[in-house]
């Protein structure tokens, strides 16, 4: 499974493995979903992996014991359940504030549409950037169609780091707004009842 992330350290990040750019396109996953023919087994591996893979040194493999099934079946069935869209991705979700980076600024951009994939890949290079991605405006109330989650251990930090996105994109950024984080969500996925 090649796309599986697991980053704990937004500034230790290899970016090579990360998709650090991404533009959010009108998909079909409900569609291929339909499709998937959805077994015991694939329920069972559902309620196994729903609150968080366990770390272990081999985690398919304590899935794979727990349900009395082979590792490579665990591979497998998450692929497929992937593939299908039935599971939209597999990836660490780190706890930001308990590794240090407690200024957390979702950077918001209005950039040029012509310039907007060259320069988000660039902006998504940065090491104090997780994640950079494009979104739609919705004008006239969001001018913004770039957002970098941009990290720092305090807010002074932030926004000297955005001050470095800004220079980056130069005269094809009109506008930007730091959003912080004020709570923590658990981000949580599909859910089944045993």
């Amino acid at each position: 499974m090649s796309d599986y992330v697991l980053n704990s350290d937004p500034s230790d990040m290899n970016k090579t493995d990360v998709p650090s750019f991404s533009q959010k396109t009108p998909e079909a996953p409900a569609e291929k979903a339909k499709s998937y023919i959805f077994t015991q087994i694939d329920r069972d591996l559902v309620i196994a992996t729903q609150e968080g893979l366990p770390v272990v040194a081999r985690p398919y493999q304590a899935i794979a014991e727990q349900l009395g099934i082979s590792e490579d079946e665990v591979m497998f069935r998450l692929e497929k359940m992937k593939e299908c869209g039935v599971i939209r991705r597999i990836a660490g979700v780190p706890n930001h504030y308990r590794i240090g980076f407690k200024a957390n600024g979702m950077t918001v951009w209005n950039v040029a549409d012509d310039r907007i994939k060259e320069l988000g890949r660039q902006v998504g290079q940065l090491p104090f950037v997780s994640h950079c991605y494009q979104r739609p405006r919705h004008q006239p109330y969001w001018n913004y169609n770039l957002f970098a989650m941009v990290h720092g251990s305090e807010r002074a930090q932030v926004e000297e780091r955005t001050q470095i996105v800004k220079e980056l994109l130069g005269d094809a950024c009109s506008e930007h707004e730091i959003l912080y984080s004020s709570k923590i969500l658990k981000k949580t996925g599909l859910r089944l009842a045993n």
